[in-house]
């Protein structure tokens, strides 16, 4: 039996009501209690294979942030907590309780004894504490999880299996962050190794599959841990995971992946592509979709460009956008427009809507206000300059490249010219960490409103390159209040000075549709979105 957390009332209620405020994260669309349909006894064995749709070239956690590679690297790693998709709760798992203080500043995690990794090493506090401090080192691919961890002050192995972790300021985010895959616990030998070693070679977990082989571009397998026993408190089976082997392809194409599925070749494929809807409908297959909260998918403006620095032209190009018509056309069945920079599904998410209508009249204003006159091709030019903005974006969803090309009439109509740019996967991260780029499409999951601090603060990686001021205040106020209350209000402000100055355009809410086999059962969205394949079994 899993041991349930012993929690201090008095410190614990104010950031117990923090994280469970707000939101139900819950599924949509067919197949949304997260099963692939079918009935039956639960049983051992068997192999599931899974058609993603691109390789983020890494198959380490703590650097990964593509979801198609998530899915396969979330299986390798155990975290000190998980939160519930259904409420949002926070749970035990590798820490079977935790204190925090009245300030937020000092979270203690009280591990479980007896977890191992599959090189045989025990988990102890101070695996713990040399995966923490290792996590600055990460360089370019390691972003999320420095933001969880930025403004620790220390990180203490009391005793064997007691770890503190002390910041610089209250840090009421943390105990979320510590849910997730980036900060997934390591071995001390993945912990020594570089960056790029663990991205290529891999890492040892204490998860419940290990990894087999990595082919980039090709394929993951991985293998059933044997003696594993020490699962999340939110998983229905105890001890090893049912399924043997999980294997992982890479199947760019939509329509080459629901066609794998349907010829049964493949069990389950991530990304399914609206055209393939219906067909998939007919046959033995269950879709299942779940809303991803966090940052939506948008436009990331780099405000220190010429032409973006004028808060007139960002502005324009957010009026300009028809959003329900690219959620329409383009993505899965009920997926929804963007109406506010964070998904609402994400807790403290505040309605925006308005501030997000297409106004086409408003957009073509603002650009003649700023100086920008229509030329004989219709599109704009100022002191002899056409405005022309290139939009980066990479193939790591199939619903990218037509989304965008909407994008590109939409507001070539109000005389903006536009330039799409694909760049391999393998170089999201160190475009948008080197600054040079006009625009890049993306988005960032996480089931808590400190992404945008991660994303956004001036006083973080500042990767938009937005200027110092009130919204730096805001984000920092609400990562440091435990008060439910306050936090909200700030968090609603953050949101609102991003969309009214227009430093991001939000455009569209990122659904993950998969498309199961009816065959397979019990495959589970986590909070992220995201999969968790222990309790997965064929039958």
């Amino acid at each position: 039996m899993t041991a349930l957390p012993v929690f201090r009332p008095s410190r614990w209620a104010p950031l117990a009501a923090l994280l469970t405020t707000s939101v139900l994260l819950t599924a949509c669309g067919s197949g949304d209690d997260g099963s692939g349909g079918g009935s039956g006894q639960a049983k051992s064995g068997g192999t599931l294979t899974f058609a993603v749709g691109s390789d983020a070239g890494c198959v380490d956690p703590q650097q990964v942030a593509s979801n198609d590679t998530i899915y396969s690297v979330r299986q390798l790693v155990d975290s000190l907590t998980d939160q519930d998709p259904k409420t949002g709760k926070i749970v035990p798992w590798l820490a079977k309780s935790w204190d925090i203080s009245a300030d937020a500043t000092t979270f203690t995690f009280h591990l479980r004894s007896g977890v191992t990794f599959s090189d045989g090493s025990k988990l102890t506090a101070q695996v713990v504490k040399d995966n923490f401090d290792a996590v600055p080192d990460l360089g370019a691919l390691g972003t999320l999880a420095e933001g969880y961890l930025s403004g620790v002050k220390s990180t203490t192995a009391v005793d064997p299996l007691t770890v503190k972790v002390t910041f610089k300021q209250p840090n009421a985010q943390f105990l979320q962050a510590t849910s997730t895959h980036s900060l997934g616990i390591e071995s001390s030998a993945s912990v020594k190794k570089s960056p790029q070693q663990k991205c290529s070679d891999g890492v040892v977990g204490s998860g419940p599959f290990v990894l087999k082989q990595y082919v980039q571009n090709q394929s993951v397998t991985l293998g059933k841990r044997t003696g594993y026993d020490w699962g999340s408190s939110l998983w229905s089976k105890k001890g090893e995971a049912y399924l043997d082997k999980l294997v992982f392809k890479v199947v760019p194409e939509a329509g080459v992946r629901a066609g794998s599925l349907q010829s049964g070749q493949v069990d389950a494929i991530s990304s399914v592509g609206k055209a393939n809807e219906a067909a998939l409908k007919g046959g033995q297959v269950t879709l299942q979709s779940r809303a991803n909260p966090g940052v939506v998918f948008g436009l990331g403006l780099n405000n220190s460009r010429p032409l973006l620095k004028d808060a007139k032209v960002r502005q324009a190009i957010s009026a300009a956008v028809d959003r329900k018509q690219i959620a329409d056309t383009v993505y899965p069945t009920g997926t929804q427009p963007a109406t506010s920079i964070l998904a609402h599904t994400t807790p403290d998410y505040t309605d925006l809507s308005s501030d997000l209508a297409l106004d086409t009249a408003k957009a073509k204003s603002l650009l003649d206000s700023a100086g920008w006159k229509a030329g004989s091709d219709g599109i704009r030019t100022k002191d002899g300059k056409r405005l022309t903005l290139t939009i980066s974006w990479f193939p790591n969803a199939a619903t990218n490249q037509p989304a965008l090309e909407l994008v590109q009439q939409q507001l070539k109509s109000v005389g903006i010219d536009v330039v799409l740019k694909q760049l391999p996967v393998t170089q999201f991260a160190t475009t948008i960490q080197s600054g040079d780029f006009d625009v890049v499409w993306g988005n960032t999951t996480r089931a808590d409103p400190d992404i945008l601090r991660s994303s956004f603060s001036t006083r973080l990686g500042n990767f938009y390159h937005l200027p110092s001021g009130s919204l730096d205040t805001a984000l920092s106020a609400q990562a440091a209040t435990t008060d439910t209350a306050k936090r909200r209000q700030l968090v609603a402000q953050a949101q609102k000075l991003i969309v009214q100055n227009a430093y991001n355009v939000p455009v569209v809410e990122l659904q993950t549709q998969l498309g199961v086999s009816k065959k397979v059962h019990d495959l589970e969205f986590d909070s992220g979105s995201r999969i968790q394949l222990h309790d997965t079994w064929i039958g």
